[in-house]
Formats: C-alpha cells, structure tokens, sequence
C-alpha cells in the first residue's frame, strides 16, 4: 500500500495539463483522417472523370505542384522535410482508388531505380521489378506497364549507356525526371574491412567508388554485377564479398555497415527518367525537351546546321550526348536536352529546322525539370 506522502503515476506534477494536451492531439488526429477519407472521395470522382476521357491517372506535373504549394505554404513548426515524404503517401494512396498504377524498375528491391520508384510514387503504387533497363523499356512499350523508371546519368560517371541505346530500339518517350543523391555503402556480412576479399557491385557505382577502392582496398577483386541489390545477395552469401549499394539493399540481406558514403564525389546524385507510352506534359515554366537525331554521314557542317537554329532561336542546349548506331559503324545517334517546352514558339521553331538538317528525329518528350531530393 502506498503510504500518505506518496505519489501515483496520476497525480504527478503537469499530467492533467499533459492529459488536455494528448485529448487536443486525439482530436486533430480525427480530423485529418476525416480530411483524408474527403481527399479520397475527391479523388474518386476524379477518377470517374478521366475513366470518361482517358486521361492518365498519374501526372506528375499536377503532383509535384501539389507539394511544391505545400511547402510554400507550411508555416512551421512542422519540418518542411518531412512534409513532401507525407504527402507523397498520402497522394499515392488516394490515386490507387482511381487506378492502379504499374511502374517497371531495374530491380530487385533494394536498387536505387527501386528507392528513386518509391520516393516518387509512395508505396501503394504497384512497383514491379524486371532484370534490367532494357526489360523496362520492354514492359512500358508491351503495355505490361503504364511507367518505368530508369537511370540515365550519373555526376560522376556520366551518361548509362543501356538507357540511350533503348531509346532507339524502343517507342516510349520521357514523361519526367528525378534527381536523387546517391550514397553508396560498402556492406558485408562481418561488417570488418580486413575480411573483404572481393567487392561486388553494379558497374556504376563501383566506378563512382574507384578512388575510395583504390586507397582502401588496393588489388581486392571487383565483381560487376547486375545491379547493387544483386551485389548485396552475393554478399550475403559470402563473408569474404563486401557490396557497394544502398542502405536499404545491405538491410534486407541483413549486412552491416563496413564503411558510409564512400563514393568519391559529395554531391554524387543520379538523374533517373520516367518512360511512357504516352509523354506530353503540359508546360510548367520550368521545362526541358529531350530529342532524338540521326544525320547522314557523309553531309559536311551536317551536325553545325543541326545544332545552329537552336541557337538562333535563343534555345539553350543543357546536353548533348552521341551513341553508335548499331549494324552502322561510325555512323551515331545524337540525343540534345533543349531547356523549354516543344509547344513554345522559339522551341517549336528550332526543332522544326533541325528537322529538316536531320535524317530523322523523334521527340522524346517535354517535361518539368526535377529539384534534387535532400540527403
């Protein structure tokens, strides 16, 4: 029995005052999950609309707007960092009652396509892996998927190879950008660097690790592997493997961290592009037009005629990146990065010049230009 000068957990000093505060926040709480469940019949009826007209359930020019305004708008004190993560998932689970939306990455779970896919559409989006970047144009262009999202170019180590090369060998187009930093980890099973014999990752991020290696694990072997979640079940199997991948992939093959952020560079960000069917994005202020050019090869001050009315139309190049053209040798495909949107007047006009320079062109397509994620 407790005795007369003593104290329950009830009477302490502040708990009625702590009491009313809870009661306050129980409140709000309701009223939220009210606003959420009005949000979401909103949604429906959207939905019900664009089923009529056969418009695209995910536009994510209307989406980012949508947080942008948020974050103007936030007063404080809510942390301005984690509102967009907030409503990104409250944003992908009322569009999963208009219709379910099928995103191809390079998978497995665990890559950086895998975290880029999530950060973007919240974790209602049906995210499905395939083996590699040529299988996601493939499942966008089958129509086994409605988007995919795929690395094109890294601060470091530049463009990704396999991402142009399937623009020509595929009919889809680039519907928006994102820019994630990317940090890479060196994980194994021990968590001990005296014991890493081999190190495996995708070619990328062993690339964007080479002077890291190269002082601290100087004439251990690099494995390449398909991508880092790869890298990391190798790992798993292997005490003498350490991956080079993402936090997420060493957690889910249970690996612990031998060393943080070894890439080279701090601000290593990868650009990743969502691919469509379907393109067009209205223009948002802020845009870019992806190209795709051949030229014939034997044409002198070909490529200057290309490149020359843009200028003359004060449209700036931010990108110019040239591939071998297969079964064609020394014969090349020029993909240009025009700043602008295709239905604005100055835009329009170049690229129908360049049009006519060019033995043929397609344009992949405008969209709003991303804001690099935070760390």
């Amino acid at each position: 029995m407790a005795s007369s000068g003593s104290r329950t957990p009830a009477d302490a000093p502040g708990e009625p005052e702590l009491d009313a505060l809870r009661r306050r926040i129980d409140a709000v709480d309701a009223s939220l999950l009210e606003a959420m469940n009005e949000r979401a019949r909103l949604v429906q009826q959207i939905g019900r609309l664009k089923r009529g007209s056969g418009a695209p359930v995910y536009e994510p020019q209307r989406e980012r707007a949508i947080v942008e305004r948020l974050l103007r708008a936030n007063p404080g004190p809510f942390p301005a960092t984690g509102l967009a993560p907030v409503f990104r998932e409250i944003i992908s689970a009322t569009r999963s009652l208009e219709e379910p939306v099928r995103v191809a990455y390079l998978g497995p779970e665990g890559t950086f396509s895998h975290l880029a896919a999530r950060r973007t559409f919240g974790s209602l989006t049906r995210l499905e892996p395939v083996p590699s970047i040529a299988d996601v144009f493939g499942a966008v262009e089958r129509g086994r998927a409605e988007l995919g999202v795929v690395p094109v170019e890294n601060t470091s180590e530049g463009i990704v190879t396999a991402a142009y090369d399937a623009f020509a060998e595929h009919e889809v187009g680039i519907g928006g950008e994102i820019l994630m930093p990317v940090t890479q980890h060196l994980l194994s099973r021990s968590g001990r660097l005296d014991r890493v014999r081999r190190v495996a990752s995708h070619p990328q991020p062993l690339a964007q690790c080479r002077g890291w290696l190269d002082r601290h694990l100087p004439g251990v072997e690099r494995i390449e592997t398909p991508s880092t979640a790869a890298a990391a079940r190798l790992a798993a199997d292997d005490e003498a493997v350490a991956a080079i991948g993402s936090a997420i992939a060493g957690e889910s093959c249970g690996l612990r961290t031998v060393e943080a952020a070894i890439q080279d560079r701090g601000d290593n960000t990868t650009r990743f592009v969502l691919i469509s069917r379907e393109p067009s994005s209205p223009p948002s202020g802020r845009d870019l037009t992806s190209v795709l050019f051949t030229l014939r090869r034997d044409e002198p001050g070909a490529l200057y005629r290309l490149l020359e009315p843009f200028a003359r139309c004060q449209v700036n190049l931010s990108s110019i990146q040239l591939r071998p053209m297969k079964d064609k040798p020394w014969e090349y495909l020029f993909f240009l990065d025009a700043e602008g949107h295709q239905s604005e007047p100055r835009m329009a006009q170049a690229l129908a010049e360049a049009a006519r320079v060019a033995l043929s062109h397609r344009v992949l397509g405008s969209f709003a230009r991303s804001r690099p994620e935070a760390r």
